[in-house]
């Protein structure tokens, strides 16, 4: 397949993802992955042929676009091994070619995506790959620091950020890092409380209504009591056993730690 073959494709590609006809996007994707293995201007041979530079940008085109279908797909297995073939022309051949506008995007929904699988070692491997210039970038910048936020157990402010998205695909990860705040401020009302009331809950875990609430109870084994949940409707037993003196030394530690949350 000739480059100019392989940019009509190319064009098709990405018209597929957007009306959202993703069986044949990936159709598409998979046979320019196939003819891009044929171009010598491309890593890892970075051969400087006369069409090199046209390869390269083709190529890391096709590549972002792959990135792009997998996060709308919330296919995050096709996500990581699309990254990570983008990854060596944002590093290894970003002196070839102009810089891409989807750079700081996609690479800020990389750190994302680590943040959100807790992958906290690799997030800062991935980190420290990226050029200082690149990190200027401002998605780049806002990842980092929800990470720090995240480290801080600003949870409120992770809640905030959720709102103020730097691009819509990053909504469905997004979402995920919700979740788990939400699950890890459950954790800590459980250990610290034996009952809250229905409202004092819901602003905890950042839910938008009582009824998000009372479903998210039932989902926890909690117990609903007319305006009141209570965390250990079957546990009284078990945690009589306890001493008094650990039971409320275990109690004010996780108050804190929610007083430090909310």
């Amino acid at each position: 397949m000739g480059i100019a073959e392989a940019g009509k494709d190319s064009g098709q590609f990405k018209a597929a993802i957007s009306r959202k006809d993703y069986t044949s996007a990936k159709r598409l994707l998979s046979k320019l992955k196939l003819h891009l293995t044929e171009m010598s201007g491309l890593p890892p041979m970075l051969e400087q042929t006369s069409t090199a530079s046209e390869e390269l940008q083709l190529a890391r085109d096709v590549l972002e676009h792959g990135v792009l279908l997998s996060a709308q797909m919330d296919d995050e297995r096709g996500f990581e091994n699309n990254y990570m073939q983008l990854r060596p022309y944002y590093l290894d051949a970003r002196s070839l070619m102009p810089p891409s506008q989807q750079e700081g995007t996609l690479t800020g929904l990389n750190l994302l995506r680590l943040l959100v699988q807790n992958r906290i070692a690799e997030f800062h491997t991935e980190l420290e790959l990226i050029p200082p210039q690149a990190q200027q970038d401002k998605c780049i910048q806002q990842i980092v620091q929800l990470e720090q936020r995240l480290m801080e157990g600003a949870y409120n402010k992770v809640l905030e950020a959720r709102q103020h998205i730097p691009h819509p695909v990053y909504s469905h990860f997004m979402d995920k890092l919700l979740n788990t705040v939400q699950d890890e401020v459950a954790g800590c009302s459980e250990q610290a409380y034996d009952q809250l009331s229905l409202a004092e809950a819901q602003k905890m875990m950042f839910l938008t209504s009582s009824k998000q609430m009372e479903e998210y109870a039932t989902e926890h084994g909690w117990q609903v009591n007319g305006s009141t949940i209570k965390f250990h409707p079957s546990d009284e037993a078990a945690q009589s056993s306890l001493g008094s003196a650990e039971l409320i030394s275990h109690s004010m530690i996780y108050a804190r730690e929610l007083e430090r949350i909310v």
